[in-house]
């Protein structure tokens, strides 16, 4: 898919740091440093609807997410799902092989589901789905989240969410906001790592609006020629609260030198393994529900050895189709790199411009819940 998606996301380096420089640039310390750590006292949730995969267990006592016995049985009824699907399908030797994404038996062939660590109490996944919109609130170019005023955007977001909720009733939906809180950009900068940092006054802006709507919030790192190693540890004063979960993109996680923009970065296993070792430690110490890791993909060298990343019950790892284009484009992609390559959970990114710049219709709930395995974090940008 890398033909035809932009490298920046559609913003010029100058017009990206001119953006962001009421952002702080590369200061702030810790974000929501001062702030009380969260996670210890528990919220009670909705219900879930009535024929929803938890209907069968006792509502959960964490504001978001469910018992560990929630999950297992939605891990179980998902699995079984799929497994009926293929079985079908090869029973069936007149039935049409569905398109690239939307064969229950590639999908059964690849081992979906992969053997899931024992789940936790407070796990978001896989009972419910999380629909968001990505973005920074400095840029209208770089995402919904930044592109319309606060109040239409948040009501633009509710409409997604309950037009998701109408296509899949069985699955609770919970929204939250996307934020690229570290931005890879075209010249050094102060730091010297091709990337800035946006003020912690704006990450917990951005972190209260998602509280706003009963939502949740992403902090996403571009890291540009810096490491994770250096730059995940600042987000850890919001990172203990129970509503906040992280992202790194490996599109702009450059490697000897290379200047963003200039080709598609790479993380490896190596690298998801100490994010998810460093998230395991927040959720211990602070005693939290498991937090969900989104990690964009869209070429097979984004990531090249996800067989070597080791799940861990702290951690539910989603692995985030981000390319754009014809829909035929992103479902090939969804097989070859998201599909074929099992994680422990996948996502759909729909560009609400780019996907539809040259008269493509953009992929709606229901064409995506044609998808094997479905995909359970949508983001829209």
């Amino acid at each position: 898919m890398t033909e035809t998606r932009s490298l920046c996301r559609g913003v010029g380096a100058a017009l990206l740091a001119a953006a962001l420089a009421a952002c702080g640039g590369d200061g702030g310390g810790e974000a929501g440093k001062g702030e009380a750590k969260g996670g210890a006292t528990p919220a009670k949730g909705a219900a879930a609807p009535a024929d929803s995969p938890a209907a069968a267990a006792t509502a959960t006592s964490f504001k978001f997410g469910n018992t560990a016995a929630q999950a297992t049985q939605c891990h179980q009824q998902r699995q079984q799902k799929l497994d009926a699907a293929a079985q079908a399908l090869q029973a069936d030797s007149a039935a049409k092989r569905p398109g690239a994404g939307k064969n229950p038996i590639f999908a059964k062939e690849m081992k979906w589901y992969p053997q899931m660590p024992p789940f936790k109490d407070g796990s978001i996944l896989p009972c419910n789905r999380v629909i968001v919109y990505y973005g920074n609130p400095a840029s209208k170019r770089m995402g919904a989240l930044g592109e319309f005023p606060r109040d239409e955007m948040l009501a633009r977001l509710q409409r997604q969410a309950n037009a998701w909720k109408e296509a899949d009733p069985s699955t609770p939906v919970i929204p939250g906001l996307h934020l690229i809180a570290v931005v890879a950009q075209g010249d050094p900068g102060p730091s010297g790592k091709y990337r800035t940092q946006i003020r912690d006054a704006v990450v917990d802006s951005i972190h209260k609006m998602a509280q706003s709507i009963n939502g949740i919030l992403f902090v996403d790192v571009q890291v540009g020629t810096d490491d994770i190693r250096s730059i995940m540890p600042r987000f850890d004063s919001i990172l203990s609260k129970p509503d906040v979960h992280f992202a790194v993109d490996p599109e702009f996680y450059m490697r000897g030198g290379v200047v963003p923009g200039r080709k598609i970065g790479t993380m490896y296993a190596a690298d998801i393994n100490w994010v998810m070792d460093r998230l395991t430690k927040i959720v211990q110490d602070n005693n939290l529900p498991p937090k969900l890791l989104i990690i964009h993909r869209f070429t097979r060298g984004m990531v090249p050895d996800v067989q070597n990343v080791k799940l861990r019950p702290e951690v539910q790892l989603v692995m985030h189709m981000d390319g754009w284009g014809a829909p035929w484009l992103k479902y090939d992609s969804y097989r070859d790199y998201i599909v074929r390559h099992p994680a422990q959970y996948t996502g759909w990114k729909n560009f609400y411009h780019n996907d539809t710049k040259r008269g493509d219709p953009l992929t709606q709930p229901r064409d995506l819940l044609q998808l094997w395995p479905e995909p359970l974090y949508i983001q829209y940008q």
